[in-house]
């Protein structure tokens, strides 16, 4: 048996460790910004999901996963800041690539938080449960107004036909 057999699946980086303070602050902001009258906590619990996705998009790419709203929107917030996310997604060994589109109530996978909630806790993270709820028990609004679609050819303009949702298969 090899040491990687023997001591299991490498333990993810706790997600605030992954950027610095003045990182985490700088990403927070924006958020904040875009989202008059939130709380920095909230917002701060907004990137802490997005990391907690974004390491577990680049875990495992070919499954299809999708962020909540409120959680996209701290993926926004940090794809914004392009060195620090593009530096993130190296150290992680992959890029996480985000394939928008509008809001689409016909195209709505009800399967899709259950199966990103399951994939964020096998990369081993806690969810934070109150910020992963489908679309009609939002916990805060955000200003994210794009959705995605976990179906192959349910990508808007950006990659018609090649969706992985979070760009899985780099």
């Amino acid at each position: 048996m090899t040491a990687a057999c023997a001591t299991g699946p490498q333990k993810p980086p706790p997600p605030r460790t992954l950027l610095t303070d003045a990182q985490f602050n700088d990403v927070r902001a924006t958020i904040l910004d875009n989202n008059t009258g939130m709380e920095p906590e909230m917002a701060g619990r907004l990137l802490i999901e997005a990391l907690k996705f974004v390491v577990s998009a680049a875990r495992f790419p070919s499954v299809r996963i999708a962020p909540t709203r409120e959680v996209d929107e701290g993926w926004h917030a940090l794809i914004l800041h392009t060195h620090l996310y593009a530096t993130l997604c190296s150290r992680l060994g992959r890029s996480v690539h985000h394939y928008p589109e509008r809001p689409d109530a016909s195209r709505h996978d009800p399967d899709v938080l259950t199966r990103t909630v399951a994939l964020i806790e096998r990369t081993g993270y806690t969810p934070d449960a109150e910020l992963w709820v489908g679309p009609d028990s939002s916990l805060v609004t955000v200003a994210a107004n794009c959705s995605h679609t976990p179906v192959p050819g349910g990508c808007g303009p950006i990659n018609p036909g090649n969706c992985a949702t979070h760009g899985g298969g780099e």
